[in-house]
């Protein structure tokens, strides 16, 4: 049974509703429900649209607003919703808004208080994070990468000392230029994971360090070819052993009066160190 508040009701009201991003399997009966019933449907690619609306039988007219035209159209929807018509935005693939249209006019139904409700769904960013074996406590969408190298390379810089995930668009004729200006600045070591042609047939979700991911995809044209999605793993400091001689110093001070473990406990406290790496360094070094 369909939930009545998953379909429109009597407020005029801006929907954004997620599309597939490529299996069509993927749509909610929400958004179904909602592409249905409202009284216009503002896309992106109202050609590409209208093959989804095809598939399952929508006949709601379209209405096309992309990045070359929000800002002129976005006023002529606002009014259409402000004289009682219902909308639903949509991109060609995902969630609108999300390095998509739709910005604009979201921004202007608020200012005119207008209602907006947004649908969960398909969103390639999520999707790649989920599988990626990255860091997913903490992560930032970065849109698409620049098209030209110095940008590209300026962006990597920003990110290079960032400690949390890092994820990007990627087209596949810059796929490998992306990739060599990402290796420039972050090196060979730095994780990353690339997810292409998501829920599609050729799904291909993998990570490994930058410099063989670098390779893997320059030796296979196959990975060459569809969107792709880059995740960075976040800036880690290198582990070091080493123990710092004013530390040393110090446990060698305090075993002469109180036992190993708890003299390794209190410079672990002192200096913010692991008291575990310190006591073993005494047994190695000092006499007990």
């Amino acid at each position: 049974m369909t939930d009545s508040k998953t379909i429109p009701n009597d407020l005029p009201t801006l929907y954004i509703v997620p599309t597939p991003i490529g299996n069509l399997a993927d749509i909610t009966q929400r958004a179904i429900d909602v592409l249905s019933s409202v009284d216009l449907i503002a896309a992106e690619d109202t050609r590409h649209t209208g093959k989804l609306l095809s598939h399952f039988g929508i006949n709601t007219k379209t209405y096309p607003l992309h990045d070359h035209n929000e800002q002129q159209k976005a006023q002529a929807l606002v009014e259409k919703l402000q004289q009682g018509m219902s909308i639903a935005l949509v991109s060609d693939a995902g969630t609108p808004l999300i390095s998509d249209p739709g910005y604009h006019l979201v921004n202007q139904c608020r200012q005119a208080n207008v209602r907006v409700v947004p649908l969960p769904g398909a969103c390639a960013v999520i999707t790649a994070l989920s599988a990626s074996a990255l860091p997913s406590d903490r992560f930032s969408f970065e849109g698409f990468l620049p098209a030209k190298s110095k940008g590209r390379k300026d962006k990597f810089l920003e990110i290079a000392k960032v400690e949390r995930t890092c994820i990007f668009y990627e087209s596949p004729h810059r796929i490998l230029d992306s990739l060599d200006d990402m290796l420039a600045i972050l090196g060979p070591e730095r994780e990353v994971a690339i997810a292409r042609e998501l829920t599609k047939t050729f799904e291909t979700i993998r990570n490994m360090p930058l410099g063989e991911l670098v390779e893997w995809v320059r030796s296979d044209e196959n990975q060459q070819r569809g969107e792709m999605v880059l995740l960075v793993h976040g800036f880690r400091e290198e582990a070091s052993d080493e123990i710092p001689d004013e530390v040393t110093r110090s446990l060698s001070i305090l075993v002469k009066e109180l036992p190993l473990k708890k003299a390794a406990a209190m410079c672990a406290e002192i200096y913010n160190l692991k008291k575990n790496a310190l006591y073993k360094w005494g047994l190695e070094n000092l006499d007990n």
